[in-house]
């Protein structure tokens, strides 16, 4: 699964929490923004500045350095939940449940994150790797990184993409990835249905196996 970091702010961040927690994602492949704001929601309940209502409160602007300091203070992420200063979020329920994750660094990161592989064809040889014995992925809301994975991804392996921006799936397809199906809808939406669906269907067959 790849996303960016929009998938905080619109609060979809706890469904991806979930399924990450119920064992429903094997790999995460993002930038240090979606880790920097998810740490940033867990910390400080906001996101780039604003809550969880999307509004900015004062001060909250500062919100994202601080939690760039805490986990540089820490040394690593992973040392932060040791420590007991991260309890949850989605790079919390990825290091809990020790899936691969691989942050993409940019020219434009803040910090960036000890975790962040800043060197990009370092990142992609990781990409690479880790996407191996894939079979299907979900990409949220991110049209790079969607174009990037998608130039890593066999022509077998089933690729749902999940954008707001319907020309996202086009470039894809564009791009060499014919097998892309598209999804126009907002994240925000998209994901919390998806984990309560999956929540559905596994209460349905637990009861259907309930003996009488």
């Amino acid at each position: 699964m790849l996303f960016r970091s929009a998938l905080v702010h619109t609060g979809a961040a706890p469904a991806l929490a979930r399924l990450i927690r119920d064992g429903y994602v094997d790999v995460l492949l993002a930038g240090n923004a979606v880790a920097v704001h998810d740490i940033e929601r867990q910390l400080f309940g906001t996101s780039l500045g604003m809550n969880c209502q999307g509004n900015a409160i004062s001060g909250g602007h500062r919100n994202h350095l601080y939690a760039i300091s805490e986990i540089m203070a820490s040394g690593s992420i992973k040392n932060a939940i040791a420590e007991g200063k991260l309890k949850g979020g989605i790079m919390y329920e990825a290091t809990q449940k020790g899936i691969a994750y691989i942050l993409a660094g940019s020219i434009r990161d803040d910090g960036p994150l000890p975790e962040v592989i800043t060197d990009t064809v370092k990142a992609k040889d990781a990409m690479d790797q880790a996407l191996r014995g894939v079979d299907m992925t979900i990409m949220l809301g991110t049209m790079l990184h969607s174009i990037a994975v998608g130039n890593l991804l066999p022509s077998y392996v089933k690729t749902i993409c999940v954008d707001i921006n319907p020309s996202t799936v086009t470039k894809l397809m564009d791009r060499g990835s014919a097998q892309a199906i598209g999804l126009v809808t907002d994240i925000g939406i998209f994901l919390p249905r998806l984990a309560e669906e999956i929540e559905r269907l596994e209460s349905g067959a637990e009861e259907k196996e309930r003996p009488c």
